[in-house]
C-alpha cells in the first residue's frame, strides 16, 4: 500500500506456537522508501521476500533496486528475511551498534529472548555492513534521507527514523500497541524513548510496525496514549502483582491472554523501575 509519494507499507501476517502448542497470529509491517534506489525498513518474517518482492513489482520497480536495509532493531520478525533479501539483491545492512551481536548470532539471540516457535521466523545469521549511532544522516540520494534516533526500550538497539524533507518517522517496535500484549525490556527507556519521540517537531506521518499509520497532530496524541498505557501497565503491576500476573493483565484489558515469557518479563520490569521515575 503506497502511504505517500515515497513510502509503501507492507502487512505481513505471520504465525507463533505457543508453548501449549495454541496458535498465536501476528503481524508487522516493513516499509519500502522508493528513491534512487529502493531502501527497506525492516524485512519481516523468514520467508518474506516473496511478499516483498511481490509489492516491487506490481509497483513498477525491481526488486534488484534494493539498496539497503535498515534494521529498527534486531528482533527475528524483522529481521527473519534479511539473509534471503541480502543475498538475492547484493543489498547492504545496517543497524544500531547494539543491534549487531543478535542480527549476526540468532542463536544467541534464541538463548536470551525465548519467543516460541522462533526457529520458525529467523532466517539466520547476516552480516551488518553499515554500523548506525544515534544522530547519523542516511543519504538515499540526492534529496532523501534518514536521520536515525536512538530509541531504546522494546531493546537495546532500537531506533526510529526520520525520513527527511518528508517528515515520515518510522518507529518500529518503539511505541506500544495499546490494547495489545506489552513487550519491552526497560521500562524507563521506553518512556524516555516515548518521550524524546514527542519531541520530534513537524511529524507528517507516523508509521509503527504494530499499527496502522497516523498523520499529523494525531500523531502526537497516539504517543501520548502511549504513555499513558504504560503508567497504566506499571500501576496495575504495583498494585496486583502480589496477587497474581492474571489479575495483572485483567485491569490492563488483557483478561484471558496467555502470559507468555516475554510477556512476564515486560511485566516485571516494571518492579525494577522507580514510580516517582515516571
Amino acid at each position: 500500500m503506497q502511504l505517500t509519494r515515497h513510502v509503501h507499507a507492507i502487512k505481513i501476517p505471520f504465525t507463533l506456537m505457543g508453548n501449549s502448542g495454541e496458535r498465536i497470529e501476528r503481524y508487522v509491517h516493513s516499509y519500502l522508501i522508493y528513491s534512487r534506489d529502493v531502501c527497506l525498513v525492516d524485512c519481516g518474517v523468514a520467508g518474506s521476500e516473496k511478499i516483498i518482492f511481490d509489492h516491487i513489482k506490481a509497483t513498477g520497480r525491481d526488486p534488484n533496486e534494493i539498496s539497503l536495509i535498515v534494521q529498527t532493531h534486531s528482533h527475528a520478525d524483522h529481521t527473519g528475511s534479511t539473509p534471503a533479501i541480502k543475498e538475492l539483491t547484493g543489498c547492504k545492512v545496517a543497524a544500531h551498534r547494539e543491534a549487531v551481536e543478535w542480527i549476526e548470532h540468532p542463536d544467541i539471540q534464541a538463548k536470551l529472548r525465548p519467543v516460541p516457535g522462533f526457529e520458525n521466523i529467523t532466517g539466520g545469521s547476516v552480516k551488518v555492513d553499515d554500523i548506525l549511532e544515534d544522530g547519523d544522516l542516511i543519504e538515499l540520494d540526492d534529496v532523501l534521507s534518514l536521520k536515525v534516533m536512538h530509541t531504546p526500550g522494546h531493546s537495546r538497539g532500537s531506533i526510529s527514523l526520520m525520513l527527511l524533507p518528508d517528515n515520515v518517522l518510522f518507529t518500529g517496535d518503539a511505541l506500544p500497541l495499546v490494547g495489545d500484549i506489552p513487550i519491552y525490556e526497560d521500562v524507563e527507556q521506553v518512556l524516555s524513548s516515548l518521550r524524546r519521540i514527542k519531541d520530534v517537531d513537524n511529524i507528517e506521518t507516523l508509521l509503527s510496525s504494530w499499527d496502522d499509520p497516523v498523520k499529523g497532530e494525531d500523531a502526537y496524541s497516539y504517543i501520548d496514549g502511549c504513555i499513558e498505557h504504560i503508567h497504566r501497565i506499571h500501576e496495575a503491576v504495583v498494585e496486583f502483582s502480589s496477587v497474581s500476573w492474571e489479575k495483572v493483565m485483567d485491569e490492563i484489558g488483557l483478561e484471558g491472554v496467555a502470559i507468555n515469557p516475554l510477556v512476564l518479563r515486560s511485566l516485571e520490569a516494571h518492579l525494577n523501575t522507580d514510580i516517582e521515575l515516571l
